[in-house]
């Protein structure tokens, strides 16, 4: 699968993930442990392993793939998104009848 469609499968599944790339990537990599077959439990030293031998996508990779999503498909942005460019406060404004 590819990391895009990881993502999209999370962002879709838990849109709190959408505003907070330690957690998407947290849930990418616990999945794909639990893909692994020869892995039972994982500990901080397999973990680094398996990241240090590329067995797991790196987290630059689900970030670039999960900026990408959201610039093509606003439904997937989160609540930082509309708050940052201020789409909320226009459409307070317009809501009460302010001009702008």
């Amino acid at each position: 699968m590819k990391t895009k469609d990881k993502v999209k499968y999370w962002l879709k599944r838990h849109p709190e993930l959408r505003d907070n790339d330690n957690r998407l990537c947290a849930n990418i990599w616990g999945e794909e442990i639990d893909n692994l077959v020869f892995v039972e439990k994982t500990n901080i030293k397999g973990f680094l392993k398996l990241y240090a031998a590329n067995k797991l996508t790196s987290a630059p990779s689900i970030k670039r793939a999960r900026a990408k999503l959201q610039e093509e498909e606003p439904k997937y942005r989160g609540e930082k998104y509309y708050l940052r460019k201020g789409t909320y406060q226009d459409k307070w404004r317009k809501d009460l009848g302010y001009g702008n």
